[in-house]
């Protein structure tokens, strides 16, 4: 789905107070954030000893932190750099595993997600893309639908029936899947962009800066992680 952060009742029921949310106020706070991230990050990858026993605590951190923030959106400026610092830990140990299978490859994620970024912020800008509702709506469920296959996978992983197919392999039509995965997360900017700017314009509270902050945040971390998935399969393909 689109970011399930980010939703127009967010804003319609936020929009009455002093402080209003701005865009350059939004960019400011997205800065903030990725200034932690990539200090975390940067500790992660110099200290794997310290940060790879605790990944998965420091994971299922990050996941509790943007939850609570869909609950209660006026935490969002204390939460969100505390998720940034988690997440941070988390890309910067499966950053290094990545890198070390397949040297370059963060490099090439990192670039390629950057690349992604400014031209979905380009087409929605020169309105190529639009967030319609039929937009909207395919996103949504595809990003659903996406949702469910890796928690189907999760789940038969624990139990130790096996894997999802074609999720991990390198075989062509796994490929496909990552190709069209990494679509439908760059789609979700789109959606992304329409709802940060709807609020902006609508007068939202101050505090939502940092909600949309870290809404967009979510949705380029899993752009990354998908970034680095398609890329590793790439390279097991040659």
């Amino acid at each position: 789905m689109s970011n399930p952060l980010l939703k127009d009742s967010v804003f319609q029921s936020t929009a009455s107070c002093n402080e209003v949310m701005t865009m350059p106020g939004t960019i400011n706070k997205s800065m903030i954030l990725w200034i932690l991230l990539a200090v975390s990050a940067f500790y992660s990858w110099t200290h794997p000893g310290v940060t790879m026993p605790l990944l998965f605590p420091i994971s299922i951190g990050a996941f509790v932190l943007a939850f609570v923030s869909i609950f209660k959106k006026t935490a969002a400026p204390f939460l969100s750099p505390l998720y940034a610092m988690c997440e941070g830990f988390v890309l910067g140990t499966v950053s290094l595993y990545f890198e070390k299978s397949y040297p370059g490859i963060v490099v090439n994620a990192i670039l390629s997600t950057i690349c992604v970024l400014f031209c979905m912020l380009t087409s929605y800008k020169a309105g190529i893309l639009k967030a319609t509702p039929g937009f909207q709506k395919t996103v949504i469920f595809s990003t659903l639908a996406i949702a469910f296959v890796y928690i189907a996978d999760l789940l038969l992983n624990v139990f130790g029936v096996g894997k999802f197919p074609y999720i991990h392999d390198s075989s062509t039509f796994g490929i496909i899947i990552s190709i069209v995965i990494v679509a439908v997360a760059s789609f979700n900017l789109i959606i992304d962009f329409d709802l940060i700017e709807k609020g902006a314009h609508s007068g939202a509270p101050k505090y939502m800066e940092w909600y949309s902050a870290l809404s967009l945040m979510i949705t380029l971390v899993w752009l990354y992680l998908e970034m680095l998935k398609l890329l590793s399969k790439l390279n097991r393909k040659d």
